[in-house]
């Protein structure tokens, strides 16, 4: 048995139905507090209030933190604007002006033996490497509430350096978010390569690809919830 593909499985499902899970929770919390005071366990937790305390502090170090954790990203929003790196400048040169002939004092112009020597030709300069756009796509939400927006694209800004550029993004925040390029268009699958955490929720940055990577290996751009194996958005890519 595949235990990553099964980890992964039980993770989303976990997220995907939390907030039945939370909710059947409180519905099990209220059950064992019928039971306790039906078997007296809160008259003996009022004779032990040092026990009873500490059970409830215990619980509250664990819920408090995890739950913050799993519902803080619906109300926090961040939002970076890097540059766009594949701008390009092409340098400029103006050709130096032709030195005047020279003359005789008759107004002629002299000849060869006494001419000025002509300036060697200028050396040309290299061609600038200008960055091109190798592929391209829009990015979507995996449901209602998972919602995902702006356009990812692979971009080489250099021979055989390339960097997956966001842009006009924004997307449902979530705890542990990282950007992935995956081999499939669609989904999370064996052979992704982890770019970094999500930067921002909101904006356009970008993500260096490692040396030696060929971008023809991906199909698609995915923002990936590590913690809880859940796919937030993904935007398919096609070459351009």
């Amino acid at each position: 048995m595949d235990f990553d593909a099964l980890q992964r499985t039980v993770f989303d499902g976990l997220y995907t139905y939390r907030i039945e899970i939370a909710l059947g929770s409180l519905l099990a919390a209220a059950a064992i507090l019928l039971v306790a005071w039906r078997m007296g366990w809160l008259a003996s937790a009022r004779r032990h209030p040092a026990r009873a305390g500490l059970l409830v502090v215990l619980a509250l170090a664990v819920g408090l933190p995890l739950g913050y954790y799993v519902a803080s990203p619906l109300w926090i929003r961040t939002e970076l604007i890097e540059p766009d790196p594949v701008a390009v400048t092409v340098p400029s040169s103006s050709p130096s002006a032709a030195p005047a002939a020279r003359t005789t004092e008759a107004g002629r112009a002299t000849d060869a033996a006494t001419s000025v020597p002509s300036p060697t030709a200028a050396t040309p300069l290299p061609t600038p490497f200008i960055s091109r756009e190798l592929a391209a796509g829009s990015f979507r939400g995996t449901d209602d509430f998972h919602f995902g927006r702006g356009t990812a694209s692979i971009v080489e800004t250099a021979p055989g350096s390339y960097i997956l550029r966001f842009e006009d993004f924004s997307v449902r925040n979530g705890p542990d978010l990282f950007v992935y390029l995956s081999p499939v268009a669609d989904d999370f699958a064996d052979g992704a390569l982890e770019l970094g955490r999500l930067k921002a929720t909101d904006g356009a940055f970008s993500y260096a690809l490692p040396p030696g990577t060929d971008p023809s290996d991906f199909a698609g751009a995915i923002v990936w919830c590590k913690q809880f194996s859940h796919l937030f958005a993904v935007a398919p890519l096609a070459a351009v």
